[in-house]
């Protein structure tokens, strides 16, 4: 039997998941499959492993189902403070685990996903989610896996995972103290949403539906534009591919107002190469990020860096057998220098305006990923860029919307910085904690 992956006092009890939980197990797709879900909420919602991200529960794509299909699958309905682990997936969403939000009650998981049920008179749900999320226990959960490219874990595996258990007092203190710090980072993101809201918004009303135009031709008084950012807009329409454009406006690829990079892996085996100070981006850091800036990666090297901050990052294809869409075109933006391997496209604009780029590139993107193609792999290609339509606003135009929208993005990176800093100060104290090498009152301060 394996031990605990993270060393601990030896007067604190090691036990087994089985020996601390009233429940494990995981449950099943409706008959029907995606088919029998509903449009809209009734009572009953289905997790799936794409909302279950660690310490974090994604609600984006939550599957609704009937009374009915939920009564078939009321072994496996979800309880307040039941923790959710993805015990299949591609590397990606494999070995995430949260805790369910109350909000997303009632519930229930498919089979992709294991309820952890805490018994809470031994245990705190917190204190297990802790460490069922810290790095080096992630790689213990990996060991176990039963599949081959796509990995999977059985109920078995499960209820063999050993963890130290200090006294209740102590579990819930530490759960405490690393929840506060997910609560900071949850925080960020949540904020970083609202911002990037504000960004998109701003550049629809400008670059979609043309509102300082509209305002203007229908003779209206603008609402909060002044004088010299509406004179920047023409007073009319023109017709165009694409419908009614303003006036003097373009029609053409995103390439016309964009530098397209390609990367690649390094012809070399050595060591000390793969262990620099630059990062390089895959499809799978896209992916993983779930941010607009991706300030790191899982591997580095030395070669320098080929794209600067705030370039573009768009994961260029995914297998179509493993999950049809699940990376291609997924994007994010460098927060600093880092190159790419051939999975990913960078995107830099010409006119130096990269969040005006970033905006038009979100707005298109469903139409993009619409075009790639491929028998193994659905792929985006230079050609998808180069034989798109889209407006093109003149520079001026563009450069206004970057410095207007300029402090929102970075202190989207900021936050982004901040709470990179507070999951490595997290994931640096669990183990000093459960090793008794830092006193919980210290760790508080």
């Amino acid at each position: 039997m394996r031990g605990s992956p993270i060393p601990h006092p030896p007067n604190w009890q090691v036990r087994s998941l089985s020996e601390i939980t009233t429940k494990i197990g995981s449950g099943a797709t409706p008959t029907g499959g995606s088919d029998a879900y509903l449009p809209s909420r009734i009572n009953f919602a289905l997790v799936r492993s794409q909302n279950v991200f660690d310490n974090r529960f994604d609600p984006t794509g939550l599957a609704f189902i009937s009374d009915e299909q939920a009564d078939r699958l009321r072994g496996v309905i979800l309880q307040q403070n039941d923790l959710l682990l993805n015990i299949t997936g591609d590397g990606i969403t494999f070995g995430r685990a949260c805790r369910v939000p109350n909000e997303v009650l009632p519930a229930c998981v498919n089979q992709h996903v294991s309820i952890i049920r805490v018994n809470q008179e031994v245990a705190d749900p917190g204190f297990v989610l802790a460490f069922l999320t810290h790095p080096s226990v992630k790689e213990y959960i990996e060991s176990f896996n039963a599949g081959g490219s796509r990995r999977a874990i059985t109920k078995g595996h499960i209820e063999s995972f050993r963890l130290p258990l200090p006294p209740l007092g102590i579990q819930r203190a530490i759960a405490h103290i690393l929840g506060a710090l997910d609560d900071k980072i949850e925080l960020n993101r949540r904020q970083n949403e609202t911002l990037e809201a504000m960004a998109r918004a701003l550049f629809k009303s400008w670059f979609v539906d043309f509102d300082p135009v509209r305002v203007m031709v229908e003779g209206r008084h603008p609402k909060g534009l002044p004088e010299n950012v509406m004179s920047m807009f023409p007073s009319g329409f023109q017709p165009s591919a694409l419908g009614e454009i303003p006036k003097g406006w373009e029609v053409g690829p995103i390439l016309a107002q964009a530098k397209i990079l390609s990367g690649g892996t390094p012809k070399t085996d050595r060591v000390d190469y793969w262990n620099g100070d630059i990062s390089w981006a895959s499809a799978k850091d896209v992916s993983q990020c779930g941010e607009m800036f991706l300030t790191a990666t899982e591997r580095t090297i030395t070669k320098k860096g080929l794209a600067e901050s705030a370039t573009q990052l768009i994961s260029a294809l995914s297998t179509v057998v493993v999950a049809r869409g699940a990376t291609t075109g997924r994007m994010t933006m460098f927060g600093r220098e880092m190159a790419m391997n051939q999975t990913c496209y960078a995107l830099r604009s010409k006119l130096d305006t990269p969040f005006a780029l970033h905006c038009l590139l979100r707005q298109e993107m469903d139409t993009l990923v619409h075009s790639a193609h491929g028998s193994v792999f659905d792929t985006i290609t230079t050609n998808t860029f180069s034989s798109s339509k889209v407006v093109l606003a003149p520079p001026s135009v563009l450069q206004l919307f970057d410095r207007i929208s300029s402090s929102f993005f970075q202190r989207i990176l900021a936050n982004t910085e901040e709470s990179r800093g507070l999951a490595a100060l997290r994931d640096a104290l669990l183990p000093k904690l459960l090793a008794g090498e830092l006193q919980v009152k210290n760790a508080k301060k």
